[in-house]
């Protein structure tokens, strides 16, 4: 149990995260997801990670990250960084930035009982190849694995503080508190939370942040460093696909790989044929397929960059997305799970 004492100047300094982070968020979902009596908790997502990995497309990512992070537990501070939440280069360029002292003190403490081997040792020693090493899988497993559920991840969050704001507003800081999970408890001035590491921490004054994550795992996470907000990442349900009516509707006509390739490049378009496989989470040979399907039937356009092509919608294929895409806007007025429902435990769990 971690008794966090929290004086006047931290309540209220009590906020909300204005966004997920996307490094943050990816390194706990790579945790999360290696443990199938949790993944059931996410299970499209559990299935398109095992699809990636399966397909190739991020194997070598998955492999080093299981290689140099436990698969439960505390992880290093350092890889979920309090800044760089606008990007992933940026989230991956704060964790870059880490003193090699507290890069050495937090991975060896996190090894304490781990195996031993070459790459962990360079992990631990803060190697700098290493360390890019370790950013580029980071890069990699994010963009093949959680890209394509991004946007329904950060719709799910904005939800959940929409919810717990009006929670707020309506009962008070201690409703607000108790309502987040329910390893989450005030008993004034203390905040206690079951999470993976004890211990007793008064306020500095510098505030509380509430992150509501679905990729945090069973318990939630505290994030101490001198100087900063304490930072507490708690579990919530996964958010439903948003755009789910779309995807099926143009599923129907296209194909549902197809429309997801549409949609990916709505969101970022001018992507290459391999970045486009990664973000899909399909083989390149795939990729190239239904990019001449889709080319072929007008939606989009192709050129080449060098050695690459890259793909674009066409103004027929943005209408189309459009058109597909035309469905009522969430409703965040709506009540939230509650507390048990957001802790999503399966049986036997602490």
């Amino acid at each position: 149990m971690l008794r966090l004492e929290l004086g006047p100047a931290d309540l209220c300094r009590v906020r909300f995260a204005d966004r997920l982070h996307p490094v943050g968020t990816a390194l706990l979902a790579s945790q999360w997801l290696r443990d199938p009596t949790v993944a059931v908790m996410a299970p499209s997502l559990a299935e398109h990670a095992m699809a990636v990995e399966a397909a190739g497309v991020a194997q070598a990512a998955t492999a080093i990250l299981r290689h140099l992070l436990p698969g439960r537990g505390s992880l290093p501070d350092f890889v979920t960084p309090f800044d760089g939440a606008e990007s992933v280069a940026a989230g991956l360029e704060a964790m870059r930035a880490t003193p090699a002292r507290r890069v050495r003190a937090e991975v060896t403490a996190t090894y304490a009982d781990v195996t031993a081997s070459p790459l962990r040792r360079r992990f631990a020693a803060a190697d700098p190849e290493l360390l890019d090493l370790f950013g580029g899988a980071v890069h990699t497993w994010f963009e093949a694995v959680l890209a394509p559920h991004w946007p329904d991840l950060v719709a799910g969050h904005r939800q959940q503080v929409a919810c717990a704001s009006q929670r707020l507003v309506r009962h008070g800081l201690a409703s607000l508190f108790n309502g987040l999970h329910p390893a989450i408890r005030w008993r004034e001035p203390v905040l206690e939370v079951r999470t993976w590491w004890h211990g007793e921490l008064t306020g500095a004054g510098h505030g509380l942040v509430l992150v509501p994550s679905p990729l945090a795992g069973p318990r939630p996470r505290v994030l101490v460093e001198p100087g900063r907000p304490i930072l507490l990442v708690y579990p919530v349900p996964m958010p439903r696909r948003a755009a789910s009516a779309a995807v099926d509707r143009l599923g129907r006509l296209l194909g549902t790989t197809r429309a997801l390739v549409l949609r990916r490049l709505a969101e970022d378009g001018g992507l290459t044929t391999t970045v486009l496989a990664r973000a899909v989470g399909i083989s390149l040979s795939s990729t190239s397929e239904h990019a001449t399907a889709l080319r072929a039937a007008g939606l989009i356009a192709s050129e080449r960059d060098g050695g690459a092509v890259r793909h674009h919608l066409t103004p027929l294929g943005t209408h189309l997305l459009g058109a597909g895409s035309e469905m009522p806007a969430p409703d965040l007025s709506a009540e939230c799970p509650t507390a048990g429902q957001a802790a999503g435990r399966p049986p036997g769990l602490p």
